[in-house]
């Protein structure tokens, strides 16, 4: 399999696009081609086990560079905690994204990348991983490659815009003794300030001569592909469940950067049965508005209670535009928008709570709101402990705290402050190089 870039940049391998990440010409690397899966291993997938299904979505993309007992080994590592599905009410069904180590959906693709990263490295110069992240990537990437041989991993994340949960997290590595291979630095401003400066140093070519960057942000095409996995899975149990009849579902994938739902395009056009993607938004709308209008705006983010999702500027509609073409209507054919405030979000959590006993984060939330009307699956991102801090006014009660959340709490925040310039992060970025 080899890879190009949305601007229309050489092919290469799959080692090369995981290593460079944002890619020469400023594009994202993107398959040159997505092979289809059979009409049998798509009827056969409600028999097929979370791990079988990631080796198989997997390895088009890394055939002939990681043999098979090896790509094995690795997808049994990385997804080694459940992805169940879940009935919320009749016809409504959350696929809970959020059991893995840092209780979010991207501990699926960190852990996937981090794994591929230490078995396809080369031996040569250590990597330094830079990310820009709204709250739950740079701890599912922090954690993910912790301890990980010949890497290092710089975090940035927006001063008091991420919950006291997120940067107890984000910042649990920092207070380590010695060399230790992860950091996470608070920056004044907004996530699209965080993903400016690591847009920044990636396009500096003095600073990427002297440190070997890379990307763990959905940019990079290692993080992004095996968030197909779990797509290919709710399927799968959606079948198992008898709920499929061979008709393909709606999915509603709560969106910020776009990664998610970009992974979920990608599956589609591997053959997966899904009739169409809802992109659930919150006042961060700039793609719904796109699909609305055909017009695309970005804006400075809004802040509001799904955090995460607060981007007004997706890397990933790059990737979306190249897979259709700039077609518009088609895409408006696959995908439809759905923005939601907070006031909704709030309403949301309370009533479903009351009525089923199921408590929502905010994130997850959205996506609930974005099968408003439909029979569907949504993605749940993360779990609800994650945002107490929203989440327990809302209910008028309390949410306990799974056990990474409280060893994280108990670890305390050691929180490393950075300017936000390209000189303050380049001094980060060669220091101990």
């Amino acid at each position: 399999m080899r890879f190009v870039t949305t601007r229309g940049g050489p092919a290469v391998s799959f080692a090369t696009a995981l290593f460079e990440g944002l890619a020469p010409d400023g594009g994202l690397f993107v398959p040159e081609s997505i092979d289809a899966w059979s009409a049998s291993e798509i009827a056969q997938l409600s028999s097929r086990s979370l791990v079988d299904v990631g080796v198989r979505a997997l390895r088009p993309f890394t055939r002939g560079e990681l043999d098979e007992a090896a790509l094995i080994d690795l997808v049994g590592s990385a997804l080694s905690f459940p992805i169940p599905l879940v009935e919320i009410e009749p016809g409504i069904h959350a696929l809970e994204l959020f059991h893995g180590p840092t209780l979010a959906f991207k501990d699926v693709g960190a852990r996937v990348m981090a794994r591929l990263m230490a078995a396809l490295h080369d031996g040569g110069a250590p990597i330094t991983v830079l990310v820009a992240t709204s709250g739950d990537t740079g701890s599912a990437v922090a954690h993910a490659f912790h301890d990980v041989p010949h890497t290092r991993v710089v975090v940035l994340y927006p001063e008091a815009r991420v919950s006291p949960t997120q940067e107890a997290q984000l910042t649990m590595f920092n207070g380590g003794e010695g060399r230790a291979n992860v950091r996470a630095y608070a920056i004044p401003g907004s996530f699209d300030d965080c993903q400016r400066l690591a847009k920044a140093a990636f396009a500096d070519a003095e600073l990427r001569r002297r440190v070997r960057l890379t990307s763990a942000n959905s940019i990079n095409v290692g993080r992004l592909l095996p968030q197909m996995i779990y797509y290919f899975h709710a399927v799968a149990r959606w079948e198992a469940l008898d709920r499929g009849s061979g008709r393909s579902v709606t999915v509603s994938t709560p969106s910020g950067n776009f990664g998610n739902l970009t992974a979920g395009l990608m599956a589609r056009r591997a053959g997966l049965p899904v009739a169409r993607f809802i992109a659930a938004t919150t006042v961060n709308d700039v793609v719904p508005q796109y699909l609305s209008t055909g017009r695309f705006e970005p804006h400075p983010s809004i802040q509001t209670l799904a955090n995460a999702m607060d981007v007004g500027n997706p890397s990933n509609f790059d990737r979306m535009l190249w897979m259709y073409n700039g077609d518009l209507e088609a895409m408006r054919r696959d995908i439809a928008g759905s923005r939601h405030d907070d006031d909704e979000v709030r309403a949301t959590i309370r009533r479903v709570y009351k009525e089923r006993g199921y408590l929502l984060d905010p994130h997850s939330a959205i996506g609930y709101l974005g099968l408003t009307g439909r029979e569907g699956i949504f993605l749940a991102t993360a779990h609800p402990a994650k945002f107490a801090e929203v989440v327990a006014p809302i209910i008028g009660g309390t949410i306990d705290k799974p056990a990474p959340l409280a060893g994280a709490l108990a670890r305390g925040r050691h929180i490393l402050r950075m300017d936000a310039t390209l000189d303050a992060l380049r001094a980060r970025l060669t220091s101990d190089v």
